[in-house]
């Protein structure tokens, strides 16, 4: 299991609740259903992830407009770098 910051358990609740119309169609079109289990919103050191495979070791995040603000691609260069320092893979 992946250390995570426990203080981000309650968002991640709020998260799975609320899903971009993009994240509920991958969910529950594929993923759920998926043969290898796959996590949605999954609280992983300092960050939630849109879906995780701990099998796969893969983090599948779908940024939306809200990230292409200078100030958020640095931030999620930071994060993905982060989450690869956990041996973990992107999409």
């Amino acid at each position: 299991m992946k250390n995570y910051n426990k203080n981000n358990i309650p968002l991640a609740k709020t998260l799975r609740k609320n899903m971009t119309p993009w994240e509920r169609k991958l969910w529950y079109e594929f993923l759920r259903l998926y043969h290898v289990r796959f996590q949605r919103q999954k609280a992983i050191g300092n960050y939630i992830v849109d879906f995780y495979c701990a099998k796969a070791r893969l983090v599948i995040e779908l940024d939306g407009g809200g990230h292409y603000t200078d100030e958020q691609i640095e931030r999620d260069v930071i994060r993905t770098r982060e989450l690869e320092g956990m041996k973990l893979s992107i999409i």
